[in-house]
């Protein structure tokens, strides 16, 4: 039976330990039910703690510990997965009362990457990025949070709307409830993908989902001090329905077209080109949210003429069609 270890603290947010830790030990046990078979439990939990104490959540629940994390070295066969759970209190308060547990996390960035030993949800992957397990990794966590994430962990390859990446043996969950897609995606690593199948349909969960942009706003990409091209990004804000050129914008930030790319990419993580197709896929979001004009229309108001062209792109950058997030998310 795999052991799979959930890291409390104080300040963590409940539902992404409890949660976790359910769809840990009931896989092979709820369908099992179901079907009026004998159980086959696949996993252990526990919950581990500094010293062993009671976790506080950020909710007022106070959650009995298990053991104390650091009797178990980071990267002994004691604990086949460990998980960081969402950082629910203020994330700089929890990163600066929790040094022993960063030190203790850091031990895991040798670890053997056959297997994903250490995961985290949501902003739980910024201790994992403080211990420095995420340097030069791709990681995800809580679209709302990414560019504080990017701020203080530029060494980190951000993608912010994945719902869960994986680079060698870490693996990171967006943001807020998507711990289920967490767990059922390791159940599926470690137990197989029918077990995991059958652990999605006995919790009623929709294991295909694999982005979290349709439930943030896509990013303005203004964490740079690039006086010219924050000058730019300006112009495009208040243009985005135009016509617009690669020739135009250069000859705009008195640049060549050359100079533009490289300088745009460096400061926004984006050419010029992608950079609108945001900002215009930005307002064709917020139309769908809030109005009741046809797909066509607003495919005309955010400065495309192709509807069809227009709805490719838009499920490219949301992972839905137009139809389909404004039945999610219309008022």
């Amino acid at each position: 039976m795999r052991t799979v270890s959930v890291i409390g603290f104080d300040g963590a947010l409940a539902s992404a330990i409890t949660g976790i830790v359910d769809l840990f030990r009931l896989a092979g046990v709820t369908w099992a039910r179901i079907n009026d078979l004998p159980p086959e439990q696949e996993f252990t939990t526990r919950l581990l703690t500094h010293g062993g104490r009671p976790c506080r959540c950020i909710n007022g629940m106070t959650l009995l510990a298990d053991g104390d994390w650091q009797d178990y070295p980071a990267g002994s066969s004691q604990a086949d997965l460990v998980i960081v759970p969402t950082i629910g209190a203020p994330i700089a308060r929890v990163l600066e009362a929790n040094p022993g547990l960063v030190e203790w996390l850091g031990g895991f960035r040798d670890a053997s990457s056959g297997q994903v030993r250490v995961a985290s949800n949501c902003t739980g992957a910024f201790l994992l990025a403080e211990a420095g397990l995420l340097n030069g990794r791709q990681a995800t966590t809580h679209w709302g949070f990414s560019n504080q994430f990017r701020e203080r962990f530029p060494a980190v390859d951000l993608q912010p709307d994945k719902l869960i990446t994986v680079d060698g043996h870490i693996a990171c969950a967006g943001g807020g409830m998507a711990w289920w897609d967490l767990g059922v995606y390791l159940v599926e690593r470690y137990a197989g993908a029918q077990m995991a199948r059958e652990l999605a349909k006995a919790f009623v969960i929709d294991a295909g989902r694999t982005s979290q942009a349709p439930y943030g706003a896509l990013q303005a990409r203004r964490y740079h001090s690039d006086a010219a091209i924050l000058k730019l990004q300006d112009w495009l804000d208040a243009n985005y329905t135009e016509p617009v050129t690669l020739q135009g914008l250069a000859r705009l930030a008195g640049l060549t077209e050359r100079s533009l790319i490289r300088r745009f990419k460096a400061a926004t993580g984006d050419t010029p080109t992608g950079y609108l197709q945001i900002l215009r896929i930005e307002a064709a979001r917020q139309h769908l949210e809030n109005s009741r004009l046809a797909v066509e229309e607003v495919t005309r108001l955010v400065g495309y003429e192709d509807v069809s062209s227009f709805s490719r792109l838009f499920r490219k950058h949301t992972g839905v069609a137009p139809g389909v997030y404004r039945a999610r998310f219309g008022r």
